[in-house]
């Protein structure tokens, strides 16, 4: 058998909020490993939001996730994919433990997130019904037997603004610091390869073309051939004595692979959820406020609206407002 994951980010852009980078993990037939799981798992998944009732979504987190649609729809196939492998997280902090062990240890430091929590299923539809979620689970586990599938699971790392902009000031560069998050997923997914072989597709990072440099730093050992690096694609191989690694950073690989838009949704999920929990804590101290999603102008409309409250505060804005 042979690991095949996907690798992709949400909250980049916003100066609210967590930066997350999952992946999504798969063990595949060792001759199989460019398998299309969107054609193996066809009974039970579609990449077509609008097949949502008969099967489960996987697609980029663009396309399934709607804010007047709430999130549901993502929510939805969160969830039945983890019920696939036996994975129930019922709370926000649960589902930390579980994608992103540690990650509940760091919420003590922030104001908002040191008590919060929330039940889930957050969306009492779910884009198609919570109840259903059992019967999904099922029908993607008999397309997982058929097709000789398991789905490993889903590491997420969460990067909350303190140690965001820790790591912004240390390196002067958030594509720097997004990268290490890429590795710190990569490090887990290798970690559980054993003596497979591995392939990895991540969605390409801003205009980074070149990434020898980080891999060798962070997979040590491994002997690496650059198998290409163009404007739309960077493709590298790693041999080590017991197993080869092949890592791409593709441009719209959300679009290309299952396993690459599995991660985007679970990364948006993950930060939609913080965030959730963060607007509860603001909104039960200024019940007229209107909540955030984070992203750039909408944050300084809402920073503008807590101003005076913040400024009684007794916190490091730091904590609270990403330095870029």
């Amino acid at each position: 058998m042979a690991i095949l994951a996907g690798i992709d980010e949400a909250g980049l852009g916003p100066i609210l909020g967590p930066l997350v980078v999952s992946g999504a993990v798969f063990r595949v037939p060792d001759d199989r490993s460019d398998i299309c799981l969107w054609k193996a798992l066809s009974e039970s998944c579609t990449r077509k939001p609008r097949d949502a009732r008969r099967r489960v979504v996987v697609a980029d987190s663009k396309q399934v996730h709607r804010p007047k649609k709430g999130l549901g729809p993502i929510e939805r196939t969160a969830l039945i994919m983890l019920a696939s492998a036996g994975q129930r997280p019922t709370t926000w902090r649960a589902l930390l433990d579980l994608l992103s062990p540690g990650a509940c240890d760091e919420l003590s430091t922030y104001p908002w997130y040191v008590e919060g929590d929330c039940a889930l299923p957050l969306a009492r539809d779910a884009g198609g019904g919570v109840v259903d979620l059992g019967t999904h689970a099922n029908a993607v586990r008999r397309d997982y037997a058929h097709s000789e599938v398991t789905f490993v699971g889903v590491f997420s790392e969460p990067l909350a603004v303190r140690r965001y902009n820790r790591l912004v000031e240390r390196t002067r560069n958030k594509s720097v610091v997004l990268i290490g998050q890429v590795l710190r997923v990569i490090d887990r997914v290798m970690r559980v390869a054993s003596a497979e072989s591995v392939r990895i597709v991540v969605d390409r990072l801003g205009a980074r073309m070149r990434y020898r440099e980080a891999l060798t730093d962070s997979l040590p050992g491994g002997a690496l051939a650059i198998l290409e690096e163009s404007e739309t694609r960077s493709a590298y191989r790693l041999r080590w004595p017991d197993r080869t690694c092949e890592i791409e950073f593709t441009t719209k690989a959300d679009d290309a692979h299952f396993a690459v838009a599995l991660a985007s949704l679970y990364s948006k999920y993950v930060r939609e959820l913080y965030m959730h929990v963060f607007n509860n804590y603001w909104s039960r101290r200024m019940p007229e406020l209107l909540p955030t999603a984070g992203y750039y102008t909408d944050a300084h409309r809402w920073l503008k609206d807590v101003d005076s409250v913040v400024s009684a505060a007794s916190f490091d804005r730091a904590v609270l407002v990403r330095s870029r």
